[in-house]
């Protein structure tokens, strides 16, 4: 993630963060929140992708599936998205955007551990490759994606519930990833 998180040590809630092999189900349940999501949001939305750790075959993840929500327009989102939204049993989090600001995050489930992350945005936005590009690049180099998987294990043991201290002690590899996808791109 880019730009500077809120203050204060975020907690992941329910316990010690805790990263789980990978589960042949998580595409499953995408697909089937992907199909309520665009039912709710209609005409609204122009595309939505499963993103995060879930979304890559074989990555060790924390086990929320996260969706990429493209919309239309972000302010006509912010007008309309979020009472269909709660009716899914998602909570808007409007604090994060001082520091995503191109961004609506849902989140779902208990409060914490979390089971799923909404993330709308227009998909012409910036931060919409920085979702896919990694993405990408892990689907299609496996040793890496094993080796972000074990890296992501230590660091849970670390933090513990500390969810804040754990992105920050990711965010280099990521940086990383995304740099290479990027030049990969570039190169076809």
């Amino acid at each position: 993630m880019t730009g500077s998180e809120p203050a204060g040590s975020e907690r992941y809630g329910g316990g010690a963060i805790v990263i789980h092999d990978y589960d042949p189900r998580w595409p499953a349940r995408f697909a089937e929140e992907r199909a309520r999501i665009q039912a709710a949001l209609g005409d609204l939305v122009v595309t939505i992708e499963h993103i995060g750790s879930t979304s890559v075959v074989g990555l060790a993840a924390k086990p929320i599936i996260d969706l990429l929500v493209g919309v239309r327009g972000l302010d006509e989102a912010r007008a309309a998205a979020v009472q269909p939204m709660r009716a899914l049993g998602y909570v808007y989090v409007a604090e994060y955007e001082s520091w995503l600001p191109d961004e609506m995050l849902f989140r779902k489930g208990p409060p914490g551990p979390w089971t799923h992350h909404a993330h709308l945005m227009e998909p012409t936005g910036g931060r919409w490759e920085e979702y896919t590009l990694p993405r990408d690049y892990l689907r299609r180099n496996p040793e890496v994606a094993r080796a972000y998987g074990q890296l992501k294990k230590s660091l849970a043991l670390v933090f513990e519930d500390d969810i804040a201290g754990f992105r920050r002690a990711k965010r280099p590899f990521l940086e990383v990833i995304l740099k290479r996808a990027r030049e990969e791109r570039a190169r076809t």
